[in-house]
C-alpha cells in the first residue's frame, strides 16, 4: 500500500526491541527473521492471485479469496480497517493507480488488474503488489505492465547499504521515462516493519546520492507507478481509489527489501 506523498507519521511500538534511528528501524536477525515470513505470506497469496485473475470475476471474490489465503497461514490482512480502509487487498483497475476498494466490479477481458496484499504475523508486516493482465491486453498494455515490473528491478538493485533512498528512485525513474512512461510522484514507496508505513519515504524518482543513507537492518518497500500519460493523479469520492488524472492506463509493482550487507533481498517473492 503506497505512502502519499507527505510525510508519514510513523508509531513506534513502546516494547520493540528493534533500534529506532531517526524514525528508522533497524532490524535484528530475529526481526528479519518474523519479517521473512510476512513476506512469504504475502508472495503466496500473490501468487494465488495471479492463477485466479480471469474475465468474469468481481474484485470483491479476490479480495474473500485473498483474505482465506492470508488466514489459512495464521496472518491477518494489513490493510483491512487501516484507517478505515473496508477490504483485504488493493484492487485497483485500468487508471485506477492504487487504493482501489474490492466490489461488484468485475473483471473483463484486457484489462490491467493491479493487486496489493499485507500481511500481519507475530507484529510484523509484509506488502506487495503486482500487475495482472486478465485475458489478452493490448500491446500498449502489456508494455506498461513490463516496463514497471523492470524499474522495480531497477530500484531494487539500488537497494544496497552505502547507497541512499535517492539512488533507488533515480533507478526507478530513469528506467521508467527512458521507456516513455511518468512516474507517479504524488504517492511513494515506505519503510515497513511492525507498522505499514515507517520512515523513510521511498519515492520513485529522485537524484543520486541523495536523500537517507541505506543501511543494513532497514526494511522497505519499493513501488513504481508508472502511467502511460501524464504524472498527476486525483482521488475518487470514495476517497481511497487513486486514479490518472487524465484517465490513461497505469501499472503498479511493489516488493519489501530487507537490505542487507550481501545486497538487497527480496523478502515478497511470488511464483
Amino acid at each position: 500500500m503506497a505512502s502519499t506523498s507527505r510525510k508519514p507519521r510513523v508509531q513506534t511500538a513502546s516494547n520493540s526491541p528493534s533500534q529506532y534511528t531517526g524514525g528508522i528501524t533497524i532490524k535484528s536477525p530475529q526481526e528479519l527473521d518474523a519479517m521473512r515470513v510476512a513476506g512469504s505470506i504475502v508472495g503466496a497469496t500473490l501468487s494465488l492471485m495471479k492463477r485466479t485473475v480471469e474475465p468474469g470475476i468481481t474484485t470483491r471474490e479476490l479480495d474473500d479469496i485473498a483474505y482465506k489465503e492470508i488466514t489459512r497461514h495464521g496472518a491477518k490482512p494489513a490493510f483491512k480497517g487501516y484507517h478505515g480502509f473496508p477490504g483485504s487487498i488493493c484492487a485497483s483497475v485500468n487508471e485506477e493507480i492504487v487504493h482501489g476498494i474490492p466490489g461488484k466490479r468485475v473483471l473483463k477481458e484486457g484489462d490491467i488488474f493491479k493487486v496489493d496484499v499485507g500481511a500481519t504475523i507475530d507484529g510484523f508486516i509484509g506488502d506487495a503488489a503486482v500487475s495482472i493482465a486478465v485475458g489478452e491486453v493490448s500491446d500498449e498494455a502489456a508494455d506498461l505492465m513490463e516496463a514497471t515490473r523492470l524499474s522495480l528491478e531497477e530500484g531494487i538493485k539500488a537497494a544496497r547499504p552505502g547507497n541512499r533512498i535517492g539512488d533507488i528512485g533515480s533507478a526507478v525513474q530513469t528506467y521508467g521515462e527512458g521507456r516513455g512512461y511518468a512516474i507517479v510522484r504524488e504517492f511513494v514507496g515506505h519503510g515497513i516493519g511492525r507498522f505499514l508505513h515507517e520512515d523513510p519515504q521511498v519515492p520513485n524518482y529522485g537524484q543520486p546520492g541523495r536523500g537517507q543513507l541505506l543501511r543494513a537492518g532497514m526494511c522497505i518497500a519499493i513501488e513504481p507507478m508508472l502511467n502511460v500519460g501524464d504524472w498527476h493523479t486525483r482521488i475518487l469520492d470514495d476517497n481511497w481509489t487513486v486514479v490518472t488524472a487524465d484517465g490513461s492506463l497505469s501499472s503498479h509493482f511493489e516488493h519489501t527489501i530487507a537490505i542487507t550487507e550481501d545486497g538487497p533481498e527480496i523478502l515478497t517473492k511470488h511464483s
